[in-house]
């Protein structure tokens, strides 16, 4: 039985938003955040994180030849520098608002994403085992395709018995829409049994 629907591949993150407002229009409760590229110019530069309501914090930057690691940690996916501190100050509250939130009213929680960046944050792996774990929410996440070295906690996520992947390649995402909306209505309708 299937309670979450994590989306991995090409344009995950569109899918999710377009699936997002399907949802919100059916009258349900969405809550969560997604990623979203910065660019200057044609220049790809970092990555933000922004929750449904508009709240948007540094993810990552790449960063700049010039400046000198400040001492103490420094978390870096490729060229990019990650902003841990920023990342959990904007994420973190939406899970504990979950938790407050009223118990019979169903919801969707948005993660977008469960990446490498993400998972530098060891609050964030807590929050979202947790909310997995929880029969309350249905959880429209992203992770990535695996490539490489598996992330633990993404290859944890993929397996779960409770967890639909779906694969979303350039040929299927303008069609897969309507597949994802009702695989997460009936999401919903397990998590409100």
């Amino acid at each position: 039985i299937s309670l979450h629907l994590f989306l991995s591949g090409v344009g995950k993150t569109t899918l999710v938003q377009k699936a997002c407002d399907v949802i919100v229009s059916s009258g349900v409760s969405v809550e969560g955040f997604y990623t979203q590229e910065v660019r200057e110019g044609r220049r790809r530069v970092g990555f933000d994180v922004v929750t449904v309501t508009g709240q948007r914090g540094n993810l990552s930057r790449v960063r700049e030849k010039s400046v000198a690691s400040h001492g103490g940690r420094e978390y870096t996916v490729g060229q990019y520098v990650v902003d841990v501190p920023s990342f959990e100050n904007l994420a973190l509250p939406l899970f504990r608002k979950l938790d407050s939130s009223c118990s019979s009213n169903h919801q969707v929680f948005i993660i977008d994403e469960v990446g490498k960046m993400e998972l530098f944050s060891q609050a964030f792996i807590r929050s979202v085992r947790q909310t997995l774990d929880s029969p309350v929410f249905s959880v429209l996440g992203t992770i990535p395709l695996p490539s490489g070295k598996p992330l633990g906690f993404v290859e944890e996520i993929r397996t779960r018995t409770d967890v639909t992947v779906f694969t979303v390649s350039k040929e299927n995402r303008d069609v897969i829409l309507p597949e994802v909306v009702s695989a997460l209505k009936d999401c919903l309708k397990q998590s409100a049994k």
